[in-house]
This record gives C-alpha cells, sequence and structure tokens, in this order.
C-alpha cells in the first residue's frame, strides 16, 4: 500500500496527477527584486475563445465525460463550497465596515481543499488547520450563525467569542482548532492522531497548514515521531504559492513540498486541489493507510487563493493576470459546469441553492449583530482545568 502512494505520479504543467502538459503556469515580476517567478500550482493555458483573459470574462470550467461520484456528492460539494465562499465575501464586506475587528485570513479559492476532504473522511475523523480556519467548520456542519458570531467576538459563538477569526473551534464537529502560531498545530495533529491510536477508536486526524509551515522545525519533529509510531494522521500542505506574500521560488530549494517527507520516508503525493474530486481521492488513500495501521502520509494541495494573506494585504506581489488565470479554473464553477452537464440539476435548482445560502449567510449576520459580547467574567473561564483556580483580581 505504501509503494503505491510513493509511486504516485507526479503533477504535470496544470497542476493534474500525471496530465499532459498544456501550458505553462503565469509568470508574476516580485515586486521586491523584479525577479520573474513561476507560481504554484501550474494551470492550462486558456482556449483561444479567451483572449484577452478580461476580468468581466466568464469562468472557463470542464468536467469529466463522465462523473466520478453520484448527484448527492456533486450537489453537496456545490452546497459547501458555495456557503463557503458566500460566507467569507460577506465577511470581508463586514471587516471593511469594521464590524469585524483584529486578523481575518480568507480562504476564497481554496474550497476544495476542504470539501474534497470532508466527503473522503468519516464521522469521528479530527480536524485541524492554522488560522486562516473558517472554511474547515463551515463544511463539517458547525453552524454558520456560531462562526459569524464568533469573528464579532460575541458570546454566541463556537468559541464564545474568545477565539475571534483566527481561533475558531468546534469539538462537537470534530474540528479542533484554528491556531495562530505558524506551524505549531503541526505537533499537535500528531498528538491528536496519537491519542487515537492510544484509544483504539479506529479515527484519525488531518493537519492542514500553509506552505510558510513547511520551514517550521516542528513539522520535523512530528514528522519524525508520526512515522516511527505510524500515527494515523495525514498532514497536508496548502500550497497557494505564497506563504504570507513570498513566493515558493524565492524561500526553498525544494519547490516540490510533499518531497520533504522523503526524508522520513512518508508516502507523498502532489495533489491538484483546485479539482475537487482529486482532493476526495487523495484523502481516502491517504485514509486508507492510516486506518490499516500504515501511519502518516503528506499531501501537497496546490491550490490557490484570490485574496491576499490577510485583508490587510493588498497582493501587490502578484499580477491582476494571474489572478484572473485561476479565477477561469475556480473549483465551484468545475463544481457546477459538471452538475448541469450530466443534468444533475437544473440552472433553476442550483440558483435556488445559491439564493437559500445567501439567505443563510444574511441570517448568520443579524444573528451574530444581535447577539451579546461576553460578560467580563469570563476571562476567568476555560482557561485551566481547575475550576476554582487561584487568579490574582487587584
Amino acid at each position: 500500500m505504501a509503494e503505491k502512494v510513493k509511486e504516485a505520479p507526479k503533477a504535470g504543467a496544470n497542476g493534474s496527477n500525471g496530465a499532459e502538459a498544456k501550458g505553462q503556469a503565469p509568470k508574476a515580476i516580485d515586486a521586491t527584486t523584479g525577479v520573474e517567478t513561476a507560481q504554484q500550482p501550474a494551470v492550462e493555458v486558456l482556449p483561444a475563445t479567451h483572449e484577452g483573459n478580461n476580468p468581466g470574462d466568464e469562468p472557463v470550467a470542464t468536467s469529466p465525460s463522465q462523473p466520478e461520484f453520484s448527484k448527492e456528492v456533486y450537489i453537496t460539494w456545490y452546497e459547501q463550497m458555495q456557503l463557503m465562499r458566500k460566507f467569507e465575501e460577506k465577511a470581508g464586506q463586514l471587516y471593511g465596515q469594521q464590524k469585524i475587528k483584529g486578523f481575518c485570513h480568507l480562504y476564497i479559492g481554496q474550497e476544495a481543499c476542504v470539501a474534497g476532504a470532508v466527503s473522503a473522511l468519516q464521522k469521528g475523523d479530527k480536524y485541524i488547520t492554522a488560522y486562516r480556519d473558517h472554511a474547515h467548520p463551515l463544511a463539517l456542519g458547525t453552524s454558520p450563525n456560531a462562526i459569524m458570531a464568533e469573528l464579532f467576538a460575541k458570546a454566541t459563538g463556537c468559541s464564545k467569542g474568545k477565539g475571534g477569526s483566527m481561533h475558531m473551534f468546534d469539538k462537537e464537529v470534530g474540528f479542533m482548532g484554528g491556531h495562530g502560531i505558524v506551524g505549531g498545530q503541526i505537533p499537535m495533529g500528531a498528538g491528536i492522531a496519537f491519542a487515537e491510536k492510544y484509544n483504539k477508536t479506529g479515527k484519525l486526524c488531518i493537519c492542514y497548514m500553509g506552505d510558510g509551515a513547511v520551514r517550521q522545525g516542528a513539522l520535523h519533529e512530528a514528522f519524525n515521531m508520526a512515522m516511527l509510531w505510524k500515527l494515523p494522521v495525514i498532514f497536508v500542505v496548502e500550497n497557494n504559492g505564497y506563504a504570507m506574500g513570498t513566493s515558493v521560488q524565492r524561500t526553498s530549494n525544494v519547490t516540490d513540498l510533499h518531497i520533504i517527507a522523503e526524508g522520513y520516508q512518508m508516502p507523498n503525493e502532489p495533489v491538484n486541489a483546485m479539482n475537487v474530486e482529486d482532493v476526495h481521492h487523495a484523502v481516502a488513500r491517504a485514509a486508507e493507510r492510516a486506518r490499516a495501521g500504515e501511519g502518516p502520509t503528506f499531501l501537497e494541495f496546490k491550490t490557490y487563493r484570490y485574496k491576499g494573506h490577510s485583508m490587510s494585504d493588498p497582493a501587490k506581489y502578484r499580477t491582476k493576470e494571474e489572478v484572473e488565470e485561476y479565477r477561469h479554473r475556480d473549483t465551484i464553477e468545475a463544481v457546477r459546469h459538471t452538475i448541469l452537464t450530466h443534468n444533475m440539476a437544473t440552472e433553476d435548482e442550483l440558483n435556488a441553492i445559491d439564493e437559500r445560502i445567501k439567505a443563510q449567510v444574511q441570517e448568520s449576520v443579524e444573528f451574530a449583530e444581535n447577539s451579546p459580547y461576553p460578560d467580563a467574567a469570563e476571562l476567568y473561564t476555560e482557561v485551566y482545568v481547575q475550576a476554582d483556580y487561584p487568579y490574582i483580581h487587584d
């Protein structure tokens, strides 16, 4: 089983596993150094019908000749990813209105990284990620009301208003939190997997990180222990090419990040994470290994975020043309195209889903605005296990 994963075909120029190169990735001139850099993941050159890549063009989407999954799966993916997208678009607007304070990191463009994993895993499996964490609990079933209230720092939030955008948490759905320390969640993910193995639950942990986090020493310590103890953990690096704003090419001699795992003989593979089907298949393979007691897998999700690192990032380190290139391969549009092409739903039915999600997001905003802030006494709760911890209040 392990050999099969390690021999997985490398990503072609369009980012698909084993796909034939149809073009080259768009280039960008780094604003600081003037160096031309090729970005990750590579995408296909747009067809001739898309001359000029004008921002007003409709997204170009493709679908397989035959759907790989059932109608129910595609509709679920569409609903989940649209909810992630619309929720975060609204969050971005509210941040601009200063109704959401602090830091805010949006996931827009990367939705398939979560949707494809959730469909491949089981109820009871655990998820942990960094501070770009709104999409994960949404896909797992946390109420949008509770997530929006958390963004508003309200007592009705999923972390009782104490976590905000960067520290979502919902144990009930298996979401073990967003974590603000870069790479800090990697050993925690291994630790959660250790607990699952120790307790013989048959469950696993999937641990997400950004491409910048692979430079942290904690990753190497966690990889070594996870392989030594054959922990049921799936490590995922969401490689959007830039970390906080510096391209992978400028920060690493190794640009195919998944091969970092080779130093620990850990099975690994690249995944075109702009394709939700590819994400599902890769996570399913890794989960099968983990549940069979064969240990961890390291997946490199080659993805792309349309927004900057955070709401304060104008993303001047990349070109508008590059962003538009990836928007024309939008994962949500691809799923919509598959649904319509294969008569799984009508345009009106999908539009009805869109309207329902729009109303759901608006309801979450109203819920958050009408919710109370936490009482000051909450500063002293849920900090220590000891209920009567002797705080000094003066």
